[in-house]
């Protein structure tokens, strides 16, 4: 007899800008997509930009999205969090929160943004979280495999099917 084994799914994190140009952001809309229909959870930082469209590519595939928000309740931020969060969770540490961005994650993608992806991106390397790049090369100071670099939103789906084991798994002995 087998059982099949229900596993938590995988969290994948997007970081980039809040700003960002249309082409930018209709890879982030491909990369949450993607992720979902992997099975996978996003993780972002819930606000706009990147992080808006990762969610609504996710969203609109039906995936579950978490974001880790910069404000609390109380302390309306606008554009956070955005119409595509499933879960706000509302930290109000500000840039602090880019350490629960970075350490949370099964694995994390990296795209083009500000000071704030450049401490996510430091982070996770520095927590073991593995790390894909959009475009980016892996920094300097990166341990050797520790952060890919891709070239298309393909490659960093490849990448993550490569990190990630598939979702279910299937006992056969004594169960």
């Amino acid at each position: 007899m087998s059982i099949t084994i229900r596993r938590r799914p995988y969290i994948v994190g997007v970081m980039g800008g809040a700003d960002a140009p249309a082409p930018l952001l209709e890879e982030a809309f491909l990369l949450g997509d993607g992720i979902a229909r992997r099975g996978h959870v996003l993780l972002t930082g819930g606000g706009p930009g990147i992080m808006r469209a990762a969610s609504e590519g996710a969203w609109r595939a039906g995936g579950l999205v978490i974001a880790v928000l910069p404000n609390d309740r109380l302390w309306p931020l606008d554009g956070y969090p955005n119409e595509y969060v499933d879960i706000p969770i509302y930290t109000g540490l500000s840039d602090a929160r880019n350490v629960i961005n970075a350490k949370t994650p099964h694995l994390i993608v990296i795209l083009p943004g500000g000071a704030g992806t450049l401490s996510e991106l430091a982070l996770a390397l520095k927590a073991g979280t593995p790390v894909v790049t959009l475009r980016r090369d892996p920094p300097e100071f990166a341990p050797p495999g520790a952060c890919v670099r891709a070239e298309t939103v393909a490659e960093v789906l490849a990448v993550m099917d490569d990190r990630l084991p598939p979702l279910g798994a299937v006992l056969t002995d004594g169960f």
